[in-house]
């Protein structure tokens, strides 16, 4: 699936969603896997889940007494940034140590998501986003995603809908309105903001944001899904740079390539 799938299932009336592998333990430390996991469809990996790889930190070395065990990122980790780079697969950082963050930032050529985090100035949690990691995300090119999860907005079991808004405002004050999405995250939370139960919910989420004065129609738009599509595009871009024809010459160089790790 590409951007042009995703557009043409939206003018025929249809749903779609991207297949993603949350955790980087899914890959063995093996290159060869994941080009296996792209072909069969997966188009998103989250680097770590919530504890390190063999080849990057997770957030879990950013908690108190802790301390990381690969500084971000092994030079197979690089590897592996940029052998999704090359195969248009995007990079997630949710659930990464503030290191790796930076070491993605600086090897990835393609921009960077993080699919379901929020901002650490509101909520300081290692699951949240710091100012300077958004700066350079911004950047970059590319984008947060807000999570829903009323601990990762609050720091408490209860959030409200005004909670929501205040994370996707700063989050656009700091990386501009470009930078921002929605990542709810509600297959995998356990209390939601009042108001935010699911996805029924999202046309409350916008009068709310218009209400605040800073958000028109368009910037709506961008935030409901433009700004993914801007960003998957541009890595596919560095996917077809100069090697790749079409799909099947891609699949081809996909199981020809021998096991260089």
């Amino acid at each position: 699936m590409n951007v042009a799938d995703i557009k043409a299932a939206h003018t025929n009336g249809q749903l779609c969603s991207l297949i993603g592998v949350e955790g980087g333990h899914s890959l063995a430390s093996s290159l060869p896997v994941l080009r296996t996991l792209y072909s069969v469809g997966v188009r998103y990996l989250t680097l770590t889940s919530n504890c390190n790889t063999p080849w990057a930190d997770s957030l879990l070395v950013d908690g108190p007494g802790k301390r990381p065990e690969h500084n971000g990122l092994t030079n197979f980790g690089k590897s592996v940034v940029k052998e999704m780079n090359r195969l248009g697969m995007l990079v997630d950082l949710a659930h990464v140590a503030v290191r790796t963050m930076l070491a993605a930032l600086e090897v990835s050529g393609a921009p960077v998501i993080f699919s379901h985090s929020s901002a650490r100035a509101l909520c300081n949690t290692t699951r949240n986003v710091p100012d300077h990691v958004l700066r350079l995300v911004a950047l970059k090119g590319g984008l947060v995603m807000i999570n829903f999860y009323s601990q990762y907005l609050t720091c408490r079991n209860t959030a409200t809908v005004e909670d929501a808004v205040a994370h996707i405002n700063h989050v656009r004050g700091v990386a501009g309105v470009d930078s921002v999405g929605i990542g709810a995250g509600y297959d995998g939370i356990n209390f939601t903001p009042e108001g935010l139960e699911d996805v029924s919910t999202y046309p409350t989420l916008f009068a709310a944001l218009i209400r605040t004065g800073q958000w028109s129609i368009e910037d709506l738009k961008k935030l409901a899904g433009l700004n993914f599509l801007r960003v998957m595009q541009d890595v596919e871009k560095v996917l077809y740079h100069g090697r790749f024809f079409n799909s099947q010459q891609m699949l081809k160089y996909l199981y020809d390539t021998p096991n260089q790790f």
